[in-house]
């Protein structure tokens, strides 16, 4: 009789960088690999205000993780949302988008969850003002961003034009920076000569951040270069406030001193701030382990969690070091924990080193030919920081087929400050019942 063994199960939650680098260290271990993830994509988030704003498209950007892994033949992906996890069981407890629960036995736990938007415990901020932590997040924006400048057109009053031509944003880390700086492009470029009423040139877009400076992770001399580029640009900063409301038509902010300030503007973007998902609180739970005040998990130099050697905390949602919430460190504490599983069912035996972070850099972009990249001791900005940003976004991008679409897409839009990718859909909320609107008609009478 033949024995049959049941190979090692490794369940990955989550497919983002970490989820997809640890996948990939185990493609060629006799183990079994269940990536799950609540969408069905993985998404090269650095890269989402490139579509908010026009330049990429959504396929450019996120790519099926079917695909991705489709040589991994020991890899099955399953469309899920987990919610708990049994460490006595060692199961993971997951919801599917329908409703059915799903129950995964593990060996090896790989948590991969990433971080969502945060409001500071004023969610009801969300409505008015979306984040972009998602491929639905980025599409929205667009819509907000290209409706603003067509409802201007026909607004009734100068008033309410200038709320139209008004975009406020909350945050001024990378996102916000790159954000702000693309808008300013579309009103100054892209859209220049396309409206009969009104000049998109004269849009203004402000920037709130509640420290002195933007990009203050970067270093004083690169948020320095930054915050005169934005202000070359024609981007307003407001350095040092914290935002107290936001409703349909603005928000208000307090400075330093006290004073509450009201701005008027119909489209407000939130940058500002990140929180981890509800099954890192149901993991922290399980396995008694400790949480910061974004809700990261503390983990060893290994990445487990301590009394749980089975359980692996990798990417944004690891708090280790006081590592940033870097693209890099889930792509190589990803790695790291997929290695580590390899090696113990090779049979290495051997402690596992610590894991290491090699930080690569940081860069952001802020518009057509300038950019800031830090790289340890070496500060670019100007053409050659967006050269280096331009290598390194490319070098990253998922897949032959992206690589080749975002170089025809940014040719375009650097050549022409052309945006091939403006189409927007008008939601329930956007299109009130009236003529040229399109109704529901009752079925006729029997």
């Amino acid at each position: 009789m033949q024995d049959h063994v049941t190979p090692r199960r490794v369940v990955i939650l989550g497919g983002g960088f970490a989820g997809l680098f640890a996948a990939r260290a185990l493609r060629h271990s006799p183990v079994a690999v269940t990536v799950v993830d609540r969408r069905a994509h993985h998404l090269f988030q650095p890269l989402l205000y490139q579509c908010a704003s026009g330049i990429l498209s959504e396929g450019q950007i996120a790519q099926p993780l079917r695909a991705v892994l489709r040589r991994h033949h020991n890899v099955s992906c399953v469309l899920a949302e987990a919610t708990d996890v049994d460490v006595k069981a060692r199961m993971v407890h997951a919801r599917r988008p329908e409703g059915g629960v799903l129950r995964l036995p593990y060996d090896d736990l790989i948590v991969a969850v990433g971080l969502r938007q945060s409001y500071f415990g004023h969610d009801e901020f969300a409505a008015h003002a979306p984040g972009m932590k998602t491929l639905d997040d980025a599409l929205d924006i667009r819509r907000r961003i290209y409706r603003a400048f067509e409802m201007a057109e026909t607004a009734a009053d100068d008033r309410e034009r200038q709320q139209w031509l008004t975009f406020a944003l909350v945050g001024g880390g990378p996102t916000g920076v790159e954000l702000a700086g693309q808008i300013r492009e579309i009103a100054g470029h892209t859209l220049d000569r396309e409206f009969q009423k009104i000049d998109s040139a004269r849009s203004r877009v402000l920037l709130f951040e509640g420290s002195d400076a933007v990009l203050g992770a970067f270093g004083p001399r690169l948020a320095h270069r930054a915050a005169r580029t934005l202000q070359s640009l024609g981007v307003e900063l407001h350095l040092g406030t914290m935002v107290t409301d936001i409703d349909a038509h603005g928000l208000t902010v307090q400075d330093h001193a006290g004073t509450t300030t009201r701005f008027e503007a119909r489209t407000v973007l939130w940058t500002a701030g990140v929180d981890a998902p509800p099954i890192a609180a149901a993991l922290a739970r399980a396995t008694g382990a400790t949480q910061d005040r974004a809700g990261r998990i503390a983990v060893e130099p290994d990445l487990t969690i301590p009394g749980h050697p089975e359980i692996r905390v990798t990417g944004d949602v690891m708090s280790l070091n006081r590592l940033p919430g870097l693209a890099e460190v889930a792509m190589q504490s990803g790695a790291y924990a997929g290695r580590v599983v390899r090696h113990a069912v090779e049979g290495r035996t051997k402690q596992p080193k610590p894991f290491k972070y090699w930080d690569l850099g940081s860069a952001a972009y802020i518009s057509r030919g300038r950019a800031v990249v830090k790289v340890g001791p070496l500060h670019l900005s100007g053409t050659i920081g967006w050269l280096a940003w331009l290598f390194v976004h490319l070098a990253f991008l998922t897949g032959f087929r992206s690589r080749l679409g975002a170089v025809l897409s940014w040719s375009v839009a650097f050549a022409t400050s052309s945006r091939r990718e403006r189409a927007f859909t008008m939601s329930d909320v956007d299109a009130p019942a009236g003529p040229g609107f399109r109704q529901k008609t009752p079925p006729p009478p029997p």
